[in-house]
């Protein structure tokens, strides 16, 4: 059976996004999201931001929602990817974008551009969260002062994070931990 969650603000507010019943597919609780954003406000208007696992999209098109310029959507499973078409062609949302392939294969090549915006929410237990870190650092996919957005299990609080990343927002929502990180120059 199809879920469904909803764009909390900007052009799409209260539209309804599609969630297919694939094992591990958790979207970010609109309370969770709602502070996120809250977080990011002054910086959305004309960013470019990177979903890296998109799962239902509602991250990268919560953005897109409240002025993003440019989004990318990042998913691995065929049929999510898929869905996230479907959803982008309802909204008319012509700046967002929707790549099928693995993240990490994605971020060993070289990036289109530079992201000011990134959201990291990878599926839990599949210990991507490290190598998708480095991976971003090294390989000049961030702009020197990106804002990172990472959502893990809490254990995973005590990931080293790469040396320019600094923690500047936390909150705890059962045993997930949600972390804002803005990139030091």
């Amino acid at each position: 059976m199809k879920g469904k969650i909803r764009i909390i603000a900007g052009q799409w507010r209260g539209r309804k996004l599609i969630v297919l019943p694939k094992p591990g597919l958790r979207p970010t609780p609109d309370r969770v999201r709602e502070t996120l954003f809250n977080w990011l406000a002054d910086y959305l208007p004309g960013s470019y931001c990177l979903d890296l696992f998109a799962g239902s999209g509602a991250l990268g098109l919560e953005a897109a929602s409240r002025g993003a310029q440019s989004v990318l959507l990042v998913e691995k499973d065929r049929d999510i990817a898929q869905n996230l078409q479907q959803q982008l062609v309802t909204l008319a949302a012509n700046q967002v974008k929707v790549i099928c392939t693995d993240a990490l294969r994605f971020l060993r090549q070289p990036p289109p551009s530079a992201f000011n915006i990134l959201f990291l929410d990878p599926p839990f237990g599949h210990h991507l969260l490290a190598p998708s870190c480095h991976l971003l650092e090294q390989l000049g996919w961030l702009q020197p002062t990106a804002f990172i957005y990472l959502e893990a299990e809490q254990h995973l609080a005590t990931l080293p994070l790469p040396a320019s990343w600094q923690i500047i927002r936390q909150q705890m929502a059962g045993q997930v931990i949600s972390l804002l990180i803005k990139r030091k120059n």
